[in-house]
């Protein structure tokens, strides 16, 4: 097997707590990177995460916020790589606090980018999402922003061959915030799970998928690319259906109306940019918006509800989920309270 480009690479990871961050975490410091450096805003979290590993030389922590370009260029210093995971992501949320998801999403990410330049970083990978594309909501918009501004440091007169690139993803399988913590909690608690719209579709993965298509990025990318993963998709009346016969309960359910910002379905592809993508196998490649070639290798843009998963293979992907999780997860280590 070929030796990955971060085995002896100094590794950045912005949102390094969160459920994305520790994954990714523990991967790199598998695949043997130097050192693995967390940042993230919350003490508690990286406190966890450093009794859960022990005393591990390779693995380094900084508390910071992606708004302050003070400490993101100290956290910058000496690193080669960079996988940028930090983000306000929950969709009404930023429906409801717009300007605090620009500072963060949008200027936070310039600040990375401009100390990613700074410092000459081999490569940088930005987490981004399928509601960036066609945009409805504040945080599709502020991602959809966030994604131009990472792959635009391509072409900047200060780039001294640093790759930026991105990658996209749906809905990741009991992640913080999904879908199904949320229906289990509803049932546990004896109460009908929740839906907005029946119609509602919604592309899956588990964390390990989105692992392994950032892995491919940082990889893969020339620089100013978007990576995206193939996903199974499934209507959301059907993962509530595979939870409740999980749970032992009667399928039923109570229609609340869509979210601030919530869409019915979701697209990894738009057909404005099916003239420049590219079919690799596992994912799609999309170059970069000033590339001239066009290798039109998806015929139609790539939308949640096309190729809908059935009942039983939700439940596989599920159970995936969790065991995947079963390993992963970092136990509330004790904080002291003084």
């Amino acid at each position: 097997m070929a030796i990955h480009s971060l085995v002896g690479k100094r590794v950045l990871v912005t949102g390094g707590t969160g459920s994305f961050g520790n994954f990714v975490v523990r991967r790199l410091l598998d695949l043997g990177a130097a050192e693995v450096r967390v940042y993230s805003r919350d003490e508690k979290k990286q406190y966890d995460m450093r009794v859960f590993y022990g005393a591990r030389k390779d693995l380094t922590f900084v508390i910071g916020d992606v708004r302050d370009p003070g400490r993101i260029d100290e956290a910058m210093t000496g690193i080669q790589a960079v996988f940028h995971a930090a983000a306000l992501k929950q969709v009404p949320t930023c429906e409801h606090h717009p300007h605090e998801a620009v500072r963060t999403n949008v200027l936070g990410a310039e600040n990375l980018v401009d100390a990613a330049l700074r410092h000459a970083v081999e490569s940088f990978v930005m987490i981004s999402t399928d509601k960036a594309v066609k945009p409805v909501n504040v945080m599709g918009m502020t991602k959809a922003l966030q994604e131009r501004l990472v792959l635009s440091a391509n072409l900047s007169r200060r780039n001294r061959g640093t790759r930026f690139s991105c990658v996209r993803y749906g809905n990741v399988l009991r992640s913080r915030g999904s879908v199904v913590p949320f229906f289990r909690r509803q049932l546990g608690l004896g109460r009908r799970v929740t839906i907005t719209d029946e119609r509602m579709t919604r592309f899956l993965l588990t964390l390990n998928d989105a692992i392994d298509l950032v892995l491919y990025a940082a990889e893969q990318s020339e620089g100013g690319d978007i990576f995206v993963r193939k996903a199974p998709a499934a209507r959301v009346t059907d993962i509530a259906a595979v939870l409740c016969a999980e749970a032992g309960k009667p399928f039923e359910y109570d229609l609340i109306g869509m979210l601030p910002g919530e869409k019915l379905g979701e697209i990894l592809v738009s057909e404005e940019e099916l003239l420049r993508v590219m079919d690799v196998g596992g994912y799609f490649r999309i170059l970069p918006w000033w590339s001239s070639a066009s290798p039109r290798q998806l015929e139609r843009e790539y939308h949640s509800a096309d190729g809908l998963a059935g009942r039983d293979e939700i439940a596989g992907l599920i159970a995936r989920a969790d065991r995947e999780f079963e390993t992963m997860e970092i136990g509330g280590g004790e904080f002291a309270n003084f």
